[in-house]
């Protein structure tokens, strides 16, 4: 997949991790240095973000997020940003676990890593059973994610969890 940034393209290293299958779990470290793991079955609605750099417009779509999300009464999901590297500085987002991909475990597993070491800028959705249930690859880096779209998914993913998989 080619991802444009301003006038640079790029590449995704692998193919993205595809809606339906399970997802990894993998280790991230926040900016003090703590390990947490994110993905994987834990019985929780994930919503998983990955970006190539921190800026307004994305912290802005991550308040618009959280105000959607409580406006909806979607309280109880795992909310993560990841970027590569501790290059970038991580924001202090309340409800929001923020790490860096020093094992690059994410950026292989999910299939985001692009040709610079970069992640993608990604949504990830990951349903209670582990599931990958939607995923948002954007080819411009500037461009936002379809939150519209995204909150319905997450609706979707939290209620249909049966305990037997959102397939069985």
């Amino acid at each position: 997949m080619q991802i444009t940034y301003n006038t640079s393209i790029l590449h995704l290293e692998d193919m993205p991790l595809d809606i339906g299958y399970a997802s990894e779990k993998v280790d991230l470290k926040t900016a003090s240095g703590e390990n947490f793991r994110i993905g994987g079955q834990n019985g929780v609605t994930q919503l998983l973000i990955s970006a190539s750099f921190i800026d307004e417009a994305l912290l802005t779509q991550l308040q618009e997020i959280d105000t959607l999300l409580n406006l909806n009464a979607l309280g109880g999901i795992t909310k993560a940003l990841i970027v590569a590297n501790d290059t970038h500085k991580l924001p202090s987002l309340e409800e929001w676990i923020s790490g860096y991909d020093v094992d690059e475990a994410f950026g292989d597993y999910y299939g985001v890593r692009l040709s610079n070491k970069e992640l993608a800028k990604s949504l990830f959705i990951v349903s209670k059973d582990g599931a990958v249930f939607y995923h948002e690859i954007l080819s411009d880096l500037n461009d936002p994610f379809s939150i519209d779209k995204a909150l319905a998914k997450i609706v979707a993913a939290n209620s249909c969890y049966t305990g037997k998989g959102c397939h069985g």
